[in-house]
C-alpha cells in the first residue's frame, strides 16, 4: 500500500463559496456528463455560476485569482445535493480541492468524496462563517485540516470537526481506495474470480 493512500492532514489555502443547497448540477452543469472520462471537468466547475455572476459584473470564488491553487474548500449547508453525480466531487479535485469543509453534505456527495479520498469535514454553522470569513479576509491564510482528529485551523485559531467513523478510519487506513486494494493483491483477486462459476463456467 503506498503512502498516498492514507488521508489525514491536509493543508492550504481555503477558497470560500457561500450558500446553502449548492446541488451537483451547479457543481458541474449536466451538458458536460457526456463524456467518457473525467478529464477537463474542472474546467468547467460551477461554470453557470460563473457566468451568470460575471454578467452582473462580480466575480466568482472559483474565477477570482486570488483563490486559484487553494486546496480546501468552505462550504454552507446540504452542499452536493440533487442527483448523484460523481463528476460533481471528480470536478472539485480535479480544479485542485483536496477537502471540503461546511455545515452538512449530501450523502450521495459525501460517499463519491470519499471514494476519492477527499474528505468533507463538518462544522458547526458558526465556525463555517468564521471560516468563509477568514478565507475571504485573508485569501493567503493557511488552513489545515485533520482527519483524526477532527479539527480545522486557521489564524491562529482550531474549530473542531466531525467525520463519520466509518470514513474516518477509511481515510486514516487507507482503505477508501476499494480499487487500489483490490490491485494490491491481484493474484488473489483472479484465483478468487477463477473459483467463482459464473466466471469460470465450470
Amino acid at each position: 500500500m503506498t503512502d498516498s493512500r492514507f488521508v489525514d492532514k491536509i493543508s492550504g489555502r481555503a477558497v470560500p463559496l457561500r450558500g446553502n443547497d449548492i446541488d451537483t448540477d451547479r457543481i458541474i452543469p449536466a451538458r458536460f456528463l457526456k463524456s467518457v472520462s473525467f478529464e477537463g471537468l474542472e474546467t468547467h466547475a460551477f461554470e453557470d455560476d460563473r457566468k451568470q455572476l460575471e454578467e452582473r459584473g462580480q466575480v466568482h470564488p472559483f474565477s477570482n485569482p486570488s483563490y486559484a491553487g487553494a486546496r480546501i474548500l468552505v462550504v454552507n449547508g446540504n452542499f452536493g445535493c440533487g442527483s448523484s453525480r460523481e463528476h460533481a466531487p471528480q470536478a472539485l479535485q480535479r480544479w485542485g480541492i483536496r477537502a471540503v469543509v461546511g455545515e452538512s453534505f449530501s450523502e450521495i456527495f459525501f460517499g463519491n468524496s470519499v471514494a476519492l479520498g477527499m474528505p468533507c469535514l463538518t462544522v458547526a454553522a458558526a465556525d463555517a462563517e468564521a471560516l468563509l470569513a477568514a478565507a475571504e479576509g485573508d485569501p493567503q491564510a493557511e488552513v489545515r485540516v485533520s482527519v483524526s482528529a477532527q479539527t480545522v485551523a486557521v489564524n491562529g485559531k482550531t474549530y473542531q470537526a466531525s467525520v463519520p467513523a466509518g470514513a474516518r478510519e477509511a481515510f486514516t487506513a487507507g482503505t477508501w481506495d476499494a480499487t487500489g486494494l483490490l490491485l494490491d493483491d491481484f493474484e488473489q483477486v483472479k484465483k478468487v474470480a477463477a473459483s467463482l462459476p459464473y466466471v469460470s463456467g465450470f
